[in-house]
């Protein structure tokens, strides 16, 4: 690290409330402190100084899963785009191009085939930048198509969910991917394949409640927040206090949620540790 440029800089523009150009600098939501972008990308967006795990784009998070970032990238299925005709202060046809336009991906899911320490191995990975990584239909025919993809060539299947839940702008139809997602993990144990499910920050709604709580073994990253409902609506439903790492990855770990936290940088190496062992 070049402490003058990445330490005493953003140090001396925070006393003078100078705007730190986007494209140089990173805050870390954890502890505050301005990164160099290069030394946060270098390190998987993971902050040198409090090893705070910023949130992770689905691509960036399949190069860091798959051996040496190589991959078959798996396009989604074709879906009705806007299958209720929903709108509230603006048309959904238009959030979802906003959204496609400021992730360039086509929907919420990323999937890619390759190999994991030699094993073979479907990922689907969220992309919570697109509508907060919500569920609707073409995730759900996304999920389904990397399962039966997965049973077809004998492969792992590992989901990294980040989402908000399901998609509000396609009702009921969304909530229909709960059920179509656990039905394809089904088939997926029924073939004897492993699932496994890597959580990260955030994992909540009916992403939790369905397929992202049915792996063969769950992985967190650190301080990943995991939950259902949100914390103020359990505290005004119960009238009670919740402990202040209340839905976090170490709470559910320590409760028997998870199987294990692991850091990023050695998500690689303990998935392909797990499935040498579980592909035998």
């Amino acid at each position: 690290m070049n402490w003058i440029r990445n330490f005493v800089k953003p140090k001396l523009k925070a006393l003078v409330n100078k705007d730190v150009p986007e494209n140089l600098w990173d805050k870390c939501p954890s502890c505050e402190q301005m990164v160099f972008h290069r030394e946060l990308a270098d390190a998987d967006y993971v902050c040198p100084q409090c090893d705070y795990h910023m949130r992770l784009g689905p691509v960036d998070r399949l190069n860091l899963l798959f051996d040496e970032g190589k991959y078959e990238r798996i396009s989604l299925p074709s879906v009705v785009q806007d299958p209720i005709k929903f709108k509230d202060i603006k048309r959904y046809t238009d959030r979802k191009k906003d959204a496609q336009t400021k992730t360039k991906e086509e929907d919420a899911l990323v999937i890619g085939f390759g190999k994991i320490k030699s094993q073979k191995v479907v990922c689907a990975a969220f992309n919570f930048k697109f509508m907060g990584g919500s569920m609707g239909l073409s995730v759900g025919e996304g999920l389904v198509k990397a399962a039966d993809y997965a049973r077809e060539h004998k492969a792992a299947f590992v989901v990294v969910p980040a989402s908000g839940g399901a998609r509000m702008q396609e009702g009921i139809l969304s909530l229909m991917q709960m059920a179509r997602s656990t039905a394809a993990i089904s088939k997926l144990k029924d073939a004897k394949l492993p699932y496994i499910v890597l959580l990260t920050d955030p994992t909540t709604g009916g992403v939790t409640a369905s397929f992202a709580m049915l792996g063969d073994i769950h992985i967190a990253e650190p301080k990943a927040m995991i939950c259902f409902a949100g914390r103020r609506v359990i505290e005004q439903t119960i009238k009670q206090k919740l402990p202040d790492d209340f839905q976090t990855a170490e709470y559910l770990l320590d409760h028997g949620m998870l199987d294990m936290v692991v850091h990023r940088k050695d998500l690689n190496a303990k998935i392909g540790n797990i499935l040498s062992l579980l592909m035998k």
